[in-house]
């Protein structure tokens, strides 16, 4: 319940929190969040409390606690109050010679309680299963919350990775326009032929399409990342969503552990506990199932109201009013082999819901070295393009001193103007696969995702 009250809780802060940004929309043109600066765990906690997927999980989990109290039911003691009023036709009513006729208006009232002492193991399956029934559902909910963190963390990195290629971009092809403009005056003095200025031409249009592309990608992340945060954007705003990011993508070091990153992702993977939970549920519905083959045992009291029909006077405002309690005993001696079916099925569930929990178990495990791997790899080659700039600016400005001694060629400064942009392209795409698979490593050892944001892991 206290899990519960918290979840709920933010189901309201992000109502509020929809409902501010929604007078802001009505006082501006403008909301205030496509000015304000975003971190990452800014951007995290709006996702708790304004994006779709997690709101539709709480009211799952709400509609789940309803199937909890519906499931616990039966359990508890019963109150049931009824009243009858009857209008009958005198020719309709029997009467006997020398007997007073009965009475052609009738009522009657009454309220009992029943409640059932055994049911054969029923009774105690129903009180455990609601309870594995919420943790069930709490596990469910916490499943979807961290897809969805994973989820707008891989979009600020994407964003972060777009700005910082259109950063690379530019400088490629302003490095190649300054070739180009270089190679236009010499020959204009006639120093160079006009082959050299046509192969800048092309190196400068080369380095355009990637600059575009990279520009596309970069408004794509923002609107990928806007959606994800639950935003409604301004119809008026067209291409580029004016979104401040204040992260930079990071390389700080992480270090794991396998065998206890295999142990944490099975004992905290919220996937792996609701399919526990699940085997356990079809194990106390064997027992529920098997409640048919034995007897079942209530217990009653009541209080009723009626009018009298043969006790003079014989009118409507005359009652009789009396308790009643007692016992009540039923067995099914044969239901028609109905039982019977009702435990194979259950055994056959229980038996599959085994299964399922040891694929599961395998598949995490899968999931986790993977991530490992795919770490590893982000990790490599992030240490291989540590000097890779250095060195490549070095040639770079070696090229272009033996190209203005006569040693070299233009070819050669056209290659090592390209070798530093694939250097510095690879860089920063490299810190990109570097914090996603970071991300992802978490998201499958079942590490919090709003904490594990902070870079000191």
């Amino acid at each position: 319940m206290k899990k519960l009250k918290i979840i709920l809780a933010l189901a309201v802060a992000g109502f509020a929190a929809s409902s501010n940004l929604t007078a802001q929309d009505a006082d501006t043109n403008s909301p205030a969040w496509l000015t304000q600066p975003l971190s990452l765990m800014s951007a995290l906690n709006t996702a708790l409390q304004q994006n779709p997927t997690i709101l539709k999980a709480q009211n799952d989990l709400e509609a789940s606690y309803g199937v909890v109290v519906q499931t616990r039911a039966v359990a508890l003691p019963q109150v049931v109050a009824s009243g009858q009023y009857k209008d009958t036709d005198r020719n309709a009513l029997e009467s006997f010679p020398n007997a007073p006729s009965s009475p052609d208006q009738n009522w009657n009232a009454g309220v009992q309680v029943v409640q059932s002492i055994y049911q054969g193991g029923k009774l105690m399956a129903a009180v455990r299963a609601a309870k594995v029934t919420k943790q069930q559902a709490l596990a469910q909910y916490q499943a979807t919350l961290t897809d969805t963190l994973l989820s707008v963390r891989l979009a600020y990195y994407d964003i972060l990775l777009a700005a910082e290629q259109i950063t690379v971009n530019e400088a490629s092809v302003k490095l190649l326009q300054k070739e180009l403009d270089d190679q236009q005056r010499r020959f204009d003095a006639g120093t160079v032929p006009n082959f050299n200025v046509l192969r800048a031409k092309v190196s400068v249009a080369n380095a355009r399409p990637p600059l575009i592309q990279a520009q596309n990608n970069y408004r794509i992340a923002k609107n990928n990342l806007a959606n994800l945060l639950g935003y409604n954007l301004p119809r008026d705003i067209w291409e580029n969503i004016p979104l401040k990011l204040t992260d930079t993508l990071d390389a700080i070091p992480y270090q794991i552990n396998l065998p206890d990153a295999l142990q944490q992702a099975l004992n905290n993977r919220p996937e792996l506990v609701a399919l526990r939970k699940t085997e356990e549920l079809q194990r106390l519905n064997i027992t529920d199932a098997s409640s048919g083959y034995k007897p079942s045992l209530s217990v009653f009291a009541g209080y009723n109201w009626f009018n009298a029909q043969f006790t003079p006077p014989v009118t409507l405002d005359h009652d009789i009013n009396g308790w009643n309690a007692g016992a009540q005993v039923s067995w099914d001696i044969f239901d028609g082999m109905l039982t019977h079916g009702k435990v194979i099925q259950a055994k056959a569930l229980y038996t599959k819901s085994i299964t399922a929990v040891d694929e599961e178990m395998r598949d995490i495990e899968l999931e986790v070295r993977t991530a490992y791997s795919d770490f590893l790899e982000a990790q490599e080659v992030l240490e291989s393009q540590k000097t890779v700039q250095d060195e490549a600016e070095e040639s770079l400005r070696e090229a272009n001193s033996r190209a203005e001694a006569g040693t070299g060629t233009q070819l050669d400064v056209l290659d090592a103007e390209n070798s530093l942009t694939q250097a510095r392209s690879t860089q920063v795409q490299a810190l990109h696969d570097y914090d996603a698979a970071r991300a992802r490593f978490e998201r499958a050892i079942g590490a919090d995702m709003v904490q594990s944001s902070n870079p000191n892991p």
